[in-house]
């Protein structure tokens, strides 16, 4: 059973990973509009495997005899600038999460909530993966510049990290 504390920090949890996956999805809009097909194909991924983290965490909260709140989102930005932007948006987001999911399983073990604990140790180990994807990204946008040659290569490359789907969820 959760404790009503526990039970709202996942709440909590699963409007940001249900907000994460709003931010790929209009991330992957905007790439597509500015003609970037791997970008955007890219994009699309990780918004669908965002609301697998959310359903994740739904589930959960459901067969622990919480209740999983659906609740209103906050809109994601439309507009990104620049490649380097987004994926600067990207990352700090990322970071951002990782903190919240942290601030999460300190909240497990001031409850004793060991079942939960163990629970949320995929979430770590996933937002370990997620940041240094981002920052890999981040470092290659960084390397390219402004040359629109390597920004084409880039489209075509991310395509790559586009076709191995995370089995994990």
């Amino acid at each position: 059973m959760l404790s009503k504390k526990v039970e709202k920090a996942l709440n909590d949890q699963i409007r940001i990973e249900a907000e994460s996956s709003q931010i790929y999805l209009s991330m992957a809009s905007w790439a597509e509009t500015q003609g970037f097909e791997g970008v955007s194909a890219f994009m699309y991924a990780h918004s669908d495997e965002e609301r697998g983290h959310m359903l994740k965490l739904l589930k959960f909260v459901n067969e622990r005899g919480g209740h999983a709140i659906v609740s209103e989102l906050n809109a994601p930005p439309t507009s990104f600038g620049s490649f380097s932007g987004m994926f600067k948006t990207l990352f700090d987001h990322e970071v951002m999460v990782s903190g919240k999911i942290n601030d999460l399983v300190d909240i497990t073990l001031q409850e004793k909530d060991y079942a939960t604990h163990n629970f949320l140790q995929w979430y770590v180990s996933e937002q370990i993966e997620e940041e240094a994807l981002a920052r890999t990204i981040l470092d290659k946008i960084n390397l390219i510049g402004d040359d629109k040659g390597g920004f084409y290569l880039f489209d075509n490359d991310i395509k790559l990290l586009t076709a191995t789907p995370d089995t994990n969820q």
